[in-house]
């Protein structure tokens, strides 16, 4: 199947989603059907290797896909842009013998990716036993991990400053999730906390390590960027789910307004709605096209031979990513609140759910400052200096 065959097929899950999204977003239970309707469809091992049963796909089409499942409904949007991060955390450090075992475990079984993985957090402690490294810790995020197959730890060996990737089995004794999350909004990405207590890992399992030492690369840090972008794409999806919401409303139960003097017989005459819907339109529309080119550039980077990557070329595309997740932040925002004023005061009741995209927007959009990515794009337009890589940038 080509992209837009995958793409046709991310839309075919997003209605299939969008049609009791209020319902299930309602009921708040761990979406394991939905990850089983991710699995099934085939969407989970898009970026695994043709030769396990994936589909080959580069980045620039799972930014797409993302963004279609995002709008049919946010929560598993994210999830799905998470579960592809994660199940590429591999080839971001990992050597090429790691790599080319985990992809063949994950994609030849189906697996659904989550990660306990939250800088803001202390990091996991871990012992190292000779041959053996034990993981210690807690996360007070971990999404996905309820529903997930494998789990991606990071942590810190005691007494150094050598951070240490690996992917194990999310079921086992070791991982266990507190059930915590209750949110405003995406509530059903499962991302509460989880302990992590004395989860064993085989030094060979480390990524990127070789005789106990790793080997760095500016590949190494495109995990920021990269999962920046997968914000933007399912910020971007959750609008258009939106503006689509709002304009089916429109057409099928708003009212004209009849004392402003300029009456017409339905409200999709009234020049007001037309010029707001317009307006909107346009703002995603725009923030598409850039979504579009930055993931065009980081994806021809993220396929490309891992060594060949600069700081300057790594630090100009986050910049471009910084960039679009501020303007999409700012116009998802616009639309998820605006689209009220096109529908009118029924369609606030909460059987018509509009209020489940600005839930949905507004919680992931506070993951991290929005004004420190304008910063980062203005001390490149003002200086042409890139950000320093960090957990955030």
């Amino acid at each position: 199947m080509d992209a837009a065959g995958w793409i046709d097929r991310a839309r075919q899950v997003a209605d299939i989603l969008a049609a009791d999204a209020v319902e299930r977003d309602r009921a708040g239970a761990a979406p394991r059907t939905e990850v089983g309707l991710l699995k099934a469809s085939g969407l989970v091992t898009l970026l695994g290797p043709t030769q396990h049963g994936g589909g080959g796909q580069t980045w620039d089409t799972a930014y797409r896909v993302i963004r279609e499942v995002a709008r049919g409904d946010g929560s598993i949007g994210q999830l799905l842009g998470y579960h592809y991060l994660w199940a590429w955390a591999a080839r971001l450090v990992a050597t090429e013998e790691q790599i080319s075992a985990v992809e063949e475990l994950a994609t030849s079984t189906n697996a659904f990716f989550g990660g306990a993985v939250n800088p803001r957090d202390a990091d996991l402690t871990i012992h190292d036993e000779g041959d053996t490294l034990v993981y210690n810790g807690r996360k007070s995020f971990s999404t996905g991990g309820v529903i997930s197959d494998l789990t991606v730890l990071e942590g810190v060996i005691e007494g150094s400053e050598t951070h240490v990737f690996a992917i194990v089995p999310t079921e086992q004794q070791g991982i266990r999730f507190a059930h915590d999350w209750d949110n405003l909004g995406q509530r059903l990405t499962e991302s509460g906390s989880v302990e992590i207590k004395d989860v064993r890992v085989d030094w060979a399992s480390a990524a990127g390590f070789v005789d106990k030492q790793f080997q760095p690369l500016v590949y190494n840090t495109l995990n920021v960027p990269a999962i920046q972008l997968v914000f933007a794409n399912f910020y971007l999806g959750i609008a258009q789910g939106a503006l689509e919401r709002a304009a089916a409303y429109t057409r099928e139960n708003s009212r004209a307004w009849p004392y402003g003097g300029d009456d017409k017989g339905r409200a999709t005459e009234e020049w007001y709605i037309l010029e707001g819907y317009g307006e909107l339109q346009s703002k995603l529309w725009a923030d598409e096209a850039l979504l579009d080119a930055v993931g065009a550039e980081i994806s021809e980077v993220l396929h490309a031979p891992r060594e060949q990557l600069t700081e300057r070329r790594r630090g100009e595309i986050a910049v471009r990513i910084a960039a679009a997740k501020a303007r999409i932040v700012d116009d998802g925002l616009d639309v998820a609140t605006k689209v009220f004023e096109l529908t009118g005061a029924r369609a606030s009741a909460s059987a018509v759910g509009l209020d489940i995209f600005w839930r949905n927007l507004r919680t992931h959009s506070l993951h991290d400052p929005v004004p420190y990515k304008r910063r980062e794009v203005g001390r490149y337009a003002l200086l042409g200096e890139i950000p320093e890589p960090t957990w955030y940038t």
